[in-house]
């Protein structure tokens, strides 16, 4: 039987992946994300109207559901993936199975004749392609030398917030087309895996054993970790969390505040919305990467988290207290600047702090997910609660954008508390 030659040291002894490894894991990631999120970004809501006229919420109701997928997947398919034995390896099996998946969905969705059809397809969307991109973070995790995680995570960053502006662009020149207009950027997604998968060996996992056998109830505790046991990853998990909390608090109600502080309505601040949005993927792009290199050149990485954290609040302050629209543009830039730094030095923290790499990355992984997915859900019902306060006749916007910026500060705050990383 063969043995696994997966490297034993989590930080010091891996070796550094290539340039190929790098490049093609930017691209996979790039492919997903345009495969995946063109859809919520235009193709789903010109489903909906098809088949659905008048009936915007149901958009909302089938992205709600959708979401609830990888709540309820995640920990069991990364546990299924580390105990994978196959000759390809681990993670393969899962990014060739979930880009299958991920196909039809897009065809399921393309061809729906029904909204509980096209809420199916992206059920399954969620469930194809969030196990390729699974696949491939559970690579990093397997592969990657911490003083290569925060160069990649930034390359990756860039990438993941590159690749909705193509699809939408692509979605653009398909509207005619509603087959194509899933296809096409389902097309990219399928070819750049590929590339990976093909491209990119895997050590055969066909040797691997395991003490404990994998039983109903023990798979039930996958679900859950002892943070006094993992007392790194557990403050990770934590400042991830409060993050994406603000950070929603921060977005929920975006429209809505630019219309009330330009004095206009929600259709007539559309255009605003956009020229924002397309600074932020600029502004958000250079945080990443900039933060990401600079995390694996200096060898810190909480510094720049709780840095992170300050500029994000200090951008959501700036774009509350703001008399015009010159500051109000300013403070989202900065916000997205913060944002972009949080997105890739966190997650190279998180490889850093990774526990039981060897057996049990593909769970620990699908847990932290909870930290961006359970904020994500609850912070659009706090809000309404936090707009309330104090409010005569008008929303409490200072409140809010101020509680985002509190959330993130302690963010940064909390992931100060770990002790195995610098």
């Amino acid at each position: 039987m063969p043995s696994t030659t997966y490297a034993q040291d989590p930080r010091d002894t891996m070796p550094k992946v290539s340039a190929t490894y790098i490049w093609l894991m930017v691209l996979a990631q790039f492919g997903v994300f345009l495969a995946f999120i063109t859809p919520i970004a235009i193709s789903l809501s010109i489903r909906v109207t098809q088949l659905a006229p008048g009936h915007e919420e149901y958009l909302g109701y089938i992205t709600g559901i959708g979401a609830l997928v990888p709540v309820v997947t995640g920990p069991l398919l990364g546990t299924l993936s580390d105990r994978t034995r196959t000759r390809i390896g681990r993670r393969r099996p899962f990014m060739i199975a979930g880009t299958i998946v991920g196909v039809v969905s897009l065809v399921v969705m393309a061809q729906a004749p029904s909204i509980p059809v096209l809420g199916l397809g992206w059920i399954l969307a969620q469930l194809g392609w969030g196990q390729a991109l699974g696949g491939l973070v559970n690579s990093m995790a397997d592969r990657l030398p911490e003083s290569q995680r925060g160069k990649v995570a930034g390359l990756v960053g860039f990438a993941t917030l590159v690749a909705p502006v193509v699809g939408v662009v692509l979605a653009g020149f398909l509207t005619g087309d509603t087959l194509l207009l899933f296809l096409v950027p389902g097309a990219a997604g399928v070819v750049l895996v590929a590339l990976f998968a093909c491209l990119v060996p895997e050590p055969d996992s066909r040797g691997m054993v395991f003490a404990e056998p994998l039983t109903a109830s023990s798979l039930a505790r996958k679900y859950v970790f002892d943070p006094r046991r993992y007392p790194d990853y557990a403050w990770n998990w934590l400042g991830r969390f409060l993050f994406y909390f603000g950070l929603t608090l921060n977005t929920t109600f975006t429209a809505f505040f630019f219309a009330a502080r330009l004095g206009v309505t929600v259709p007539e601040v559309a255009t605003t919305i956009a020229t924002v949005s397309a600074l932020g993927v600029l502004a958000t792009s250079a945080g990443a990467l900039g933060g990401g290199f600079l995390s694996d050149r200096l060898r810190r990485r909480r510094v720049f988290v709780l840095s992170a954290g300050v500029v994000y609040a200090l951008g959501s302050a700036v774009m509350v207290l703001a008399p015009g629209v010159p500051l109000l543009f300013a403070g989202s830039v900065v916000c997205s600047v913060g944002l972009g730094m949080f997105s890739s030095v966190d997650q190279a923290l998180l490889l850093d702090v990774l526990p039981e790499r060897e057996t049990d990355a593909g769970r620990f992984m699908g847990i932290i997910g909870f930290a961006t997915s359970v904020p994500q859900s609850v912070a659009p019902l706090v809000a309404p609660l936090i707009l309330a306060v104090g409010a005569a006749g008008e929303k409490n916007y200072t409140l809010l954008y101020l509680t985002a910026a509190v959330c993130t500060v302690l963010a940064g705050l909390i992931v100060l508390r770990i002790k195995s990383v610098r």
